[in-house]
């Protein structure tokens, strides 16, 4: 219990930073150093967190486990290099940039037998462990995330920036595979989709409706679920939620059976609780909290989501509802 897991950084990008100033402060883990594409910018981190620049090739040689925070387009490469070096991965999310790639590192991490976490951070958040305890398998959810637009994730579409955050949080409370997606999206601000709401069902009949968007005026952060046993509202931004449903809270006038139930939570660290997470797989085993197969999960609902967008626009498209994009 006592030993500190060595750990190298690959990426030291606007969330690669935070990483590294978590990782320098772990009590059971030592930042042996990092490795980032842009050397002043690889500087400038190193410093803040107190560590050594190194190279990728040296990071792999001397680190036990690895935490990549690239581009999203490097993920499988430098994943797959590290666990083909023995060393442990948490990678960013998205898992991967194709299907393919994700089921090959699926494949690889249960051959080697390595912890693969994928960095879904809301999974580690106190907002999900509040709903995760007050609801029970939802017939209908509805989640909307919005945010101002900002240059930075724009190498991605906003389904993979943003709405895989809410994609990964429904199957997880779902717990079932998508059958059907219908969504619509468009490129506003960068060459990518910056909006797009989708309608998702699952093999269960759940049924859940997203809406993304990196181009609003202001932050927003919601969701509502519908079960058998109430109805569930959460702001994630006011950090609050109420429940309706039967013999909880105060009763209902008229409606004796059903309560409401209102409750709050105080944010945590979800970055170190990960990182913990993470420290706890690679030297006690315990079980990954958000494996290769959770990962390849929101990856598959994510390229549906933006399969079904391309489709939607081909025919808008033909129909002349929209110009042609280029």
């Amino acid at each position: 219990m006592s030993e500190r897991l060595q750990v190298g950084l690959i990426g030291a990008g606007h969330f690669g930073r935070y990483h590294a100033l978590k990782l320098a402060g772990a009590k059971r883990a030592k930042l042996i150093g990092l490795a980032d594409a842009n050397p002043e910018r690889a500087k400038t981190v190193a410093w803040e967190a107190g560590c050594p620049v190194l190279g990728e090739d040296e990071i792999l040689s001397r680190a036990q486990a690895v935490v990549i925070a690239a581009p999203a387009e490097f993920h499988y490469d430098l994943a797959a290099r590290a666990l083909r070096a023995g060393k442990h991965v948490l990678v960013e999310k998205p898992i991967a940039a194709t299907l393919e790639q994700a089921r090959a590192l699926v494949a690889l991490a249960r051959e080697t037998g390595l912890v693969l976490q994928v960095g879904h951070l809301e999974r580690f958040s106190a907002a999900h462990g509040a709903v995760a305890k007050r609801m029970g398998k939802p017939l209908y959810i509805e989640a909307v995330r919005i945010a101002p637009f900002k240059v930075r994730g724009t190498d991605v579409s906003v389904i993979l920036d943003l709405m895989i955050h809410d994609l990964d949080l429904i199957l997880a409370l779902t717990d079932s595979e998508v059958v059907s997606v219908d969504a619509v999206g468009a490129p506003v601000a960068s060459l990518h989709d910056d909006i797009a709401n989708a309608r998702i069902r699952f093999a269960n009949g759940a049924v859940a409706t997203i809406t993304a968007s990196r181009i609003s005026l202001k932050t927003e952060r919601k969701m509502r679920i519908f079960s058998q046993t109430g109805y569930l509202t959460v702001d994630f931004s006011a950090r609050k939620l109420t429940l309706v449903g039967r013999g909880i809270g105060v009763k209902l006038p008229g409606f004796e059976e059903f309560g409401v139930e209102q409750a709050g939570w105080q944010d945590h660290d979800a970055l170190s609780a990960e990182h913990e997470a993470f420290f706890a797989s690679c030297l006690d085993g315990a079980p990954v909290a958000v494996d290769a197969q959770a990962g390849k999960r929101a990856l598959a609902a994510a390229l549906m989501v933006s399969q079904s967008i391309a489709e939607s626009r081909a025919v808008a498209e033909a129909s002349g509802l929209i110009p042609k994009f280029s």
